[in-house]
């Protein structure tokens, strides 16, 4: 009650209180900051001294933000210098926390949190292929999207003559594939390829399967494009449904499994490139697996054993050999199966629906007599669902104007109605989220919602709660999260989210040193991502504890992952793929241990306790780290593992500029030096006897002395209120498209509160997020 009133106190004069403002806080700054940051010292380049306080200055907000939070964190005063006592350090941040929160909210409510945010490229696909019920992969179409931070912050997204160009021709590639669907039908194929057909590679190079006793086998090579089979290419790009039939594995590991990967390619040399279509497990016990994806047109199937170590089939001239030779007896690992089908599917919409998404209840021949009747219900009804929100007349009327102009030309109904589309599609009312500044409107708040939790427009069900005006009630604006969250579609939030949140979009950008690290392979590399999704998923969907993410009683593995981990205990069905497994509390569990996040946190040779620091203070304890001063040269760690990274950082971090950063950086980034670049456990920087050991003891920025990874995380497992505020902010940051302001802390510290009811559970904290001014308002 108290604080309300002063911020009703403040709001009817601010000019007052920005002119009194000074003479309060003069005491603590004279005693505590001016021997660092006076006219003459400037520490850092801050002058306090001079500093005044202009409520309507953003970049002056900014400095005093700064000072608030470095004061309230205990970073400054330094450690060594005099503390001011708990009375003076609450009176100092009540008097400043006030009147900077009033002065943000002022600033808020004329300009909203960010100017303008347009789709990002798996947005602008997914709602394309809701419009149209096409299937096309668009994003990789677009203009790339930014690859560091969130796609969704509005300040690192552009709109070019680049992005423009690529918008007018993909809605073209769109538009005509919709039509041509609608008009002309789908297009059909079905073949299915005998083993003794597998294994006949017609002209050129035969490095695919062998014909053993009647059934194909492929074997293991290290040959390029090894395990091709020639007669798989397909007619057209699009969809495919793949069925590998009676698969079984030839010589599999000690555990009875072995691991490859089904790809898809030209299968020439001047175009390398190889597309991921699934993991392939295999056993003993024959059986038959199904994967759908995307094939290109003329590429073939890839399919072979792909696990490091295996022994590669001999070979000469770049062709196998293979002469009514036993490799099963002498000891190679391959897949034998008898047949594979492929078939053309549409994985999104039949052509009925596509039918029914162009033309509505019309009939295109029928309408071609009286096309204006058909024109204008149909441009409302797309237009209505493209820009997420009813449509005026007059924002349809340039539509309705260019299609009737087609017509006149004599162009044909489907012509006008194409073309008008286009434009829909082109238009800023489909490619940005069109919000005022201040409380979002029930249709604003219905496609943040949706494109957030399904990263697509919003449904019928949630459109219809727009045009009524009720989703802004608290009761069913939950319902509704609810129901998002439980919809499959929810799994697009998670991979998106965790792509940029956790980095996994960079899992390929560095491959491990394979001198160093020869066990690690392709199905490795295609399990990691699927780990953390899987688990991210669980605790979202379980309202698992917060806490959770450091560590839990459970985890996802494939035997793959399991034998990585060396997790040899932990029972698993073989051919099952990814299972959900109880995990002890001495192994491994939570992100922190999971090779995914420790991959992206390194380079592939080497690890670095600076790179790992940053990101678990940033990702996980919402910490925020500067960049280094630009005079500061990075580390270079010694690879023969000689010298270890703690003691080249120790001279590294003798500066004062660098030690009150790196006190918080440090920490983290030693306990998980335990973990190489791959993820595996570690005791020793190499694997020689005169190896530097391993140290990942240290000290957190609070205090606390830990030995080790799982003493560091002990500490922060005591502190669910510091991650639940990192999550729920990481997810606000994605879902509003701009940073926390400093007026955002009340409501922070409300979401927080109503989650605690909760145990800190994440989805309580994504519904108290969600519901919150922060997300409902621009």
């Amino acid at each position: 009650m108290r604080f309300g009133f002063f911020l009703i106190f403040l709001t009817s004069c601010p000019t007052s209180v920005s002119a009194d403002l000074r003479e309060e806080l003069e005491p603590f700054l004279d005693q505590h900051c001016y021997a660092c940051h006076d006219d003459i010292d400037q520490e850092g380049g801050l002058n306090l001294l001079d500093l005044e306080f202009e409520a309507g200055n953003r970049e002056n907000r900014a400095v005093w933000e700064k000072v608030f939070h470095r004061v309230e964190s205990g970073e400054m005063p330094p450690q060594k210098k005099t503390r001011p006592d708990p009375e003076t350090l609450s009176h100092f941040l009540t008097n400043l926390k006030g009147p900077l929160i009033e002065a943000d909210r002022r600033d808020l409510a004329q300009t909203g949190r960010v100017h303008g945010r347009r789709l990002t490229a798996i947005e602008y696909e997914n709602a394309l292929h809701d419009l149209l019920g096409i299937d096309l992969p668009l994003a990789n179409e677009l203009t790339a999207d930014a690859d560091q931070g969130f796609t969704t912050t509005a300040d690192t997204q552009q709109i070019s003559h680049f992005h423009l160009n690529n918008y007018l021709r993909v809605a073209d590639l769109a538009l005509e594939e919709a039509f041509g669907r609608a008009l002309s039908g789908d297009e059909t194929f079905r073949q299915e390829f005998s083993a003794p057909e597998i294994c006949s590679p017609g002209k050129g190079n035969n490095r695919g399967p062998q014909l053993w006793k009647g059934q194909a086998i492929s074997w293991f090579s290290r040959l390029q494009f090894a395990g091709r089979i020639t007669r798989t290419r397909v007619p057209a790009s699009g969809w495919y449904r793949v069925t590998i039939h009676n698969l079984e594995a030839v010589n599999p590991g000690p555990d009875g499994s072995t691991w490859g990967t089904l790809q898809t390619g030209s299968g020439f040399s001047d175009e390398p490139l190889l597309y991921p279509m699934g993991l392939v497990e295999a056993t003993r016990e024959a059986k038959t697996v199904t994967f759908d994806g995307w094939m290109r047109e003329a590429h073939l199937l890839v399919l072979k054993p792909n696990e490091a170590g295996l022994k590669s089939l001999p070979s000469k001239g770049g062709n196998f050999t293979f002469e009514d030779r036993d490799f099963a007896k002498a000891g190679f690992t391959g897949f034998r199966f008898d047949r594979i089908t492929i078939e053309r599917i549409y994985p999104n919409a039949s052509r009925r629906l596509v039918q029914t998404l162009l033309f509505g209840d019309h009939d295109p021949a029928n309408a071609a007599a009286d096309p204006s009747a058909a024109l204008d219900p149909l441009l409302i009804r797309f237009a209505s669902r493209a820009f997420r929100r009813p449509i005026t007349p007059a924002l349809i009327r340039p539509y309705q104007k260019l299609a009737k102009h087609e017509i006149e030309a004599g162009q044909s109904f489907e012509h006008a109605l194409r073309r008008a589309y286009h434009a829909i599609l082109c238009s800023p009312y489909f490619l940005t989220f069109v919000e005022d500044p201040g409380p979002l409107d029930d249709h604003a708040l219905a496609a943040r919602l949706s494109f957030l939790l399904w990263k697509t427009l919003p449904d019928g069900p949630l459109r219809r709660l727009a045009d009524e005006g009720k989703l802004r009630d608290r009761q069913i604006l939950h319902q509704e999260i609810a129901r998002l969250l439980a919809h499959p579609k929810a799994e697009r939030f998670i991979r998106d989210f965790s792509d940029q949140w956790l980095d996994l979009r960079h899992l390929d950008a560095t491959q491990p040193d394979p001198g160093r690290f020869r066990n690690f392979d392709l199905p490795l590399q295609l399990s990691l991502a699927e780990e953390t999704r899987a688990f991210l998923s669980a605790l979202i969907r379980e309202n698992r504890p917060v806490t959770q993410l450091l560590h839990s009683d459970f985890g996802f593995l494939n035997t793959r992952l399991r034998d990585h981990y060396g997790l040899k205990e932990v029972k698993l069905t073989l051919g099952h793929g990814l299972q959900r497994v109880p995990l002890a509390p001495e192994q491994r569990s939570g992100l922190l241990t999971q090779a995914s996040i420790l991959k992206v946190t390194a380079d592939g040779s080497v690890t670095s306790p600076v790179l790992r620091g940053v990101w678990v203070n940033e990702r996980i304890l919402g910490r925020t780290i500067p960049p280094p001063p630009e005079n500061i040269p990075a580390i270079e760690p010694d690879i023969r593992g000689a010298v270890s990274i703690r003691d080249q950082l120790a001279k590294h971090t003798d500066a004062t500029s660098c030690a009150s950063c790196h006190d918080k950086i440090d920490p983290a980034g030693f306990a998980l030096e335990s973990f190489d670049p791959i993820g595996q456990f570690r005791s020793r920087y190499g694997s020689k006897k005169d190896s530097a050991k391993v140290d990942p003891s240290g000290r957190t920025p609070d205090g606390e002395a830990f030995d080790s990874f799982w003493a560091w995380r002990k500490i922060y497992l005591r502190q669910p209120e510091r991650l639940a505020r990192a999550f729920a902010t990481q997810v606000l940051r994605y879902g509003v498209g701009g940073d926390l302001r400093f007026s955002d802390r009340p409501h922070l510290e409300l979401i927080l509160d109503q989650a605690a009811r909760k145990n800190h559970g994440l989805r309580s904290l994504i519904h108290a997020a969600l519901a919150s001014d922060i997300f409902l308002h621009k």
